[in-house]
C-alpha cells in the first residue's frame, strides 16, 4: 500500500480515538450536568454568554439551533437567575442576553470541570504528552477549528 492509500484509514482511526476520548469514556459532560443541574445544551448556552453578551439571534446562530428553542433555553436560564435580558441599544426590537454574577460563576464552574483532563491523559509519559499537545495545537489552528468556528 502507498502512503496515500493508508492515510485516510489512519485519519479515520485517529478521529475515532479522539471522539472516544472526548465524547466516550470521558464523563466531564455528565459531571457538569450533575454539578449545575441542567442540560448540557443549557450549559453550552451559558458558557457562550459568559464570553460576551449576545442577542437571541446571535446565540441561536452560535448554538446552531432555532430562535424559538433558544428563547426557551434563555427563559430557563433567566428563571434560574443566571442570565438577564436588556434592551439592545442598536435595535429596540431585540434584547441583549448577558450573564449575571451567578451565571458567570456557574459558567466558570463548568469550564473548570470541562477543563480537567481525564486520568489517562495525565498518565501519559512526558514525551507523548508533548507530542499530543503539539499535534492538537496544530489541528486547532486549522481553518474552521478556532474559537470562532463551530467547535466547542
Amino acid at each position: 500500500m502507498t502512503t496515500h492509500e493508508t492515510t485516510p484509514a489512519a485519519a479515520q482511526r485517529a478521529w475515532a480515538n479522539l471522539r472516544e476520548i472526548v465524547l466516550g469514556g470521558n464523563e466531564r459532560r455528565k459531571e457538569v450536568i450533575d454539578a449545575l443541574g441542567m442540560s448540557f445544551f443549557r450549559v453550552k448556552a451559558l458558557r457562550r454568554l459568559a464570553r460576551r453578551p449576545l442577542t437571541l439571534r446571535e446565540l441561536a446562530e452560535e448554538l446552531l439551533t432555532d430562535r424559538p428553542y433558544t428563547t426557551l433555553v434563555v427563559d430557563d436560564l433567566a428563571g434560574r437567575g443566571l442570565v438577564e435580558r436588556t434592551a439592545n441599544p442598536a435595535d429596540r426590537r431585540s434584547k441583549i442576553v448577558s450573564v449575571t454574577a451567578a451565571g458567570r460563576e456557574a459558567a466558570e464552574r463548568a469550564e473548570r470541570i470541562l477543563g480537567t483532563p481525564p486520568a489517562a491523559l495525565l498518565d501519559l509519559p512526558e514525551d507523548d504528552l508533548a507530542a499530543l499537545d503539539r499535534i492538537a495545537a496544530r489541528l486547532a489552528r486549522r481553518p474552521g477549528n478556532g474559537p470562532d468556528g463551530s467547535a466547542g
